[in-house]
């Protein structure tokens, strides 16, 4: 019975083989009064900010939910560079085979990411809803923008 030592919560912990295939595929163990409880790590892919004031530049990671936005990660799978014009291929790079495993895992990619990736054609595009009502001008807005629409349909 082969084994795999892990580190968690500053304690190495022995795990048997099964137990390892659990671990690899990214789920948490809790060690508590003998008790094996197994918990399913909440994963993101998003952006970690790097480079100097004024001059952006994100790793794209994957990430924990819990973790801080430029702490731990899991593994960095691209990077983004909004200083380089539009048109360049490196102002996004992705390394699409991992990212394809991570969503197959389950990992859920921030809005901003997820937009890369429909670019990329790795996800469905994010529908967006449309704007609620609270969004439409109130009655008094309307009704100068009609008498606008008039004045200047006069004046034509």
């Amino acid at each position: 019975m082969q084994s795999l030592n892990v580190l968690n919560d500053d304690c190495l912990h022995i795990l048997c083989d099964e137990c390892s295939k659990r671990f690899e595929n990214g789920i948490r163990f809790n060690y508590s009064s003998n008790v094996f409880k197994e918990k399913k790590m909440a994963l993101k892919i998003r952006l970690a900010r790097g480079g100097a004031k004024k001059r952006p530049f994100y790793r794209i990671v994957v990430a924990e939910a819990t973790s801080p936005r430029d702490g731990r990660f899991v593994e960095r799978v691209g990077s983004y560079n909004p200083m380089l014009a539009s048109d360049n291929t490196e102002r996004v790079v992705l390394n699409q085979e991992r990212i394809q495993y991570w969503l197959s895992v389950g990992a859920q990619p921030t809005d901003r990411v997820q937009l890369f990736l429909s670019r990329a054609n790795l996800v469905a595009e994010k529908v967006r809803a449309e704007n609620p009502k609270k969004a439409t001008p109130k009655k008094k807005a309307q009704e100068r923008a009609k008498a606008e629409a008039a004045r200047a349909e006069a004046a034509a």
